[in-house]
């Protein structure tokens, strides 16, 4: 019922936005995004994943945008996806992705609703590819890229060059409260010059009992338009996490490296290269979607693949994903690499 009253939604506000005669929704805008793949797991460390092969549809938004007033605007986005576990069957369902009213003044905003967090949106904006993989704290689950709470963000100089986000949310993503712990965010940035732009970000989330998470995360990215470099360092603790060697609980204290770079080598075609390091076993790695990885051993990621611009917003990309474990301090054994090779579809209409 809750999926077929999303789709009857999303029907009557299409329908409502081409036929409607009222200024308020004719003044909206519609608009879509896809990225779908034909993918082949060609090794993994889990061998009964070995040769799986198919089309899948990691990503689908449709979001509509309306200008309220000179002051206040509105956003509505629904995500669609494919089941990336490679177990489940099931059809694409849309759920609430952004739900929010913005209220601007000058150099400063207010959102209140479901909305982006502070954590991976200057990050995503240099990778320049959230087509091919999530950045890497996204992937790893450190963090949600969205959040139900307010925030605020804006200039701290005339220049533009200080800038902050900051917010106050459930710390459950776009999913319902549960406890009555809050999670506190805060990312400042700094442009040194007109390429190069440092930020620092933090965050605190009281999660159910004791079992709280703090996140530091350190980047400086370069801009250009025919190059994009990125460096970060994060670092996470996890307070009375489950100790699976002996069954108690224990602190545990994560870390993840990324460097990463993007380029235009024509005016229709591009490259792209990232490489990540986490310094720990991740605890819940086997359920990232679409990339399954090990949760026993410290690994290395690597991304890499071209970009062919075939019209305005429709890209074709072949790429590769990668990851190479170092010996399991639980098993004392290494596990195999993973390999999967990809061919991405990527479209805005």
């Amino acid at each position: 019922m809750k999926t077929s009253g999303l789709l009857g939604a999303l029907l009557l506000l299409w329908a409502s936005t081409t036929f409607a005669q009222s200024n308020l929704i004719n003044n909206g805008e519609l608009s879509g995004r896809v990225y779908s793949d034909f993918y082949w797991m060609a090794a993994n460390h889990d061998p009964d994943l070995v040769g799986e092969n198919g089309f899948w549809i990691r990503r689908v938004y449709f979001t509509y945008d309306q200008e309220i007033s000179d002051a206040f605007s509105a956003r509505f986005r629904l995500e669609g996806n494919s089941p990336g576990d490679f177990s489940t069957s099931a059809k694409i369902s849309p759920v609430v992705k952004d739900l929010y009213l913005r209220w601007t003044s000058g150099q400063h905003q207010i959102e209140a609703g479901i909305s982006s967090t502070p954590t991976f949106g200057l990050v995503e904006d240099v990778w320049g590819y959230r087509s091919v993989e999530k950045t890497p704290l996204d992937m790893q689950d450190f963090a949600s890229s969205r959040d139900f709470g307010l925030s605020f963000e804006g200039e701290l100089d005339q220049d533009g060059r200080w800038n902050y986000h900051f917010m106050f949310g459930n710390g459950n993503s776009n999913n319902s409260e549960i406890n009555k712990g809050k999670k506190f965010m805060l990312a400042l940035s700094y442009e040194i010059t007109g390429n190069i732009v440092a930020e620092v970000y933090g965050d605190y989330n009281d999660n159910q009992g004791s079992q709280d998470w703090m996140t530091l995360q350190g980047f400086v990215g370069y801009r250009s338009e025919e190059l994009n470099v990125g460096a970060l360092l994060a670092h996470q603790q996890r307070k009375n996490a489950t100790n699976f060697t002996t069954g108690g609980t224990t602190d545990l204290n994560l870390e993840i490296a990324s460097l990463f770079t993007n380029f235009r080598m024509t005016e229709t075609t591009g490259g792209y290269l990232r490489v990540d390091h986490t310094f720990d076993p991740i605890r819940g790695a086997e359920g990232i979607d679409y990339f399954p990885m090990s949760s026993q051993s410290a690994a290395t990621v690597f991304i890499a693949g071209l970009d062919f611009t075939l019209a305005e917003n429709i890209h074709l990309m072949p790429n590769i994903e990668a990851a190479v474990y170092e010996e399991s301090e639980l098993t004392g054994l290494t596990p195999e690499s993973d390999f999967m090779p990809r061919l991405t579809l990527y479209y805005d209409f």
